[in-house]
């Protein structure tokens, strides 16, 4: 997990979770480009890549033991105001990896604030084609809901059978750049309107 949590308490903390075990994946693209627009937006965030999802255990819910990156994931999204999950479009659905991750705000369900119950979720897809890209969005977005949690109301889906991403991670394409902007500034906006003093200190 790489993270910017070091300054500034008093802003909004934005969690990313997602992307592909392979290195410099479109989807984790995609996410960082999103979590760089929420720090613009005024935001503190932290990201839990693909790579990090990708060696995280099954999620056992019949057992109480927990890595230090499970242990790690589940304080972040506990002390998230927002969150970027961001899938790539596997045959239609949300990867496994990233659903894994997600499996485990089942141990949040006894929170104060449950699952992802108060924060704004921002859902990214890519994928290699429009269907699946769509289908998969349509599925990350129930899943938010079924976790409480308050989906954005722009969702991103990306066609990357084309490459919008240049090899420095820079988004190339206006649409889809604006897109990740406008969806990371509605899960900022969201944190706002339930902390207005933090957003009012870190402008």
């Amino acid at each position: 997990m790489s993270t910017r949590l070091e300054n500034g308490a008093e802003r909004p903390l934005v969690t990313g979770i997602g992307g592909s075990a392979r290195p410099g994946s479109s989807t984790d693209r995609a996410l960082r480009v999103a979590l760089a627009a929420a720090e613009r937006a005024g935001a503190r965030t932290s990201v839990f890549d693909g790579a990090f999802v990708a060696r995280l255990p099954i999620y056992s819910p019949g057992s109480l033991d927990r890595t230090d990156d499970a242990r790690e994931l589940l304080t972040a999204v506990r002390l998230s105001d927002g969150v970027l999950l961001a899938s790539p479009g596997y045959h239609g659905g949300v990867s496994g990896v990233v659903k894994n991750a997600v499996d485990y705000l089942e141990d949040l369900r006894d929170d104060d604030r449950p699952y992802l119950e108060g924060r704004a979720v921002g859902c990214i897809v890519t994928a290699l084609g429009w269907q699946a890209a769509a289908n998969t969005l349509a599925g990350l977005r129930s899943i938010v809901h079924a976790l409480r949690g308050w989906p954005t109301p722009l969702g991103v889906a990306l066609n990357t059978a084309e490459d919008i991403f240049d090899p420095a991670g820079d988004c190339t394409d206006e649409k889809a750049a604006l897109q990740l902007e406008l969806v990371a500034r509605q899960v900022v906006g969201f944190a706002g309107m339930r902390h207005p003093a933090r957003i009012a200190d870190a402008s």
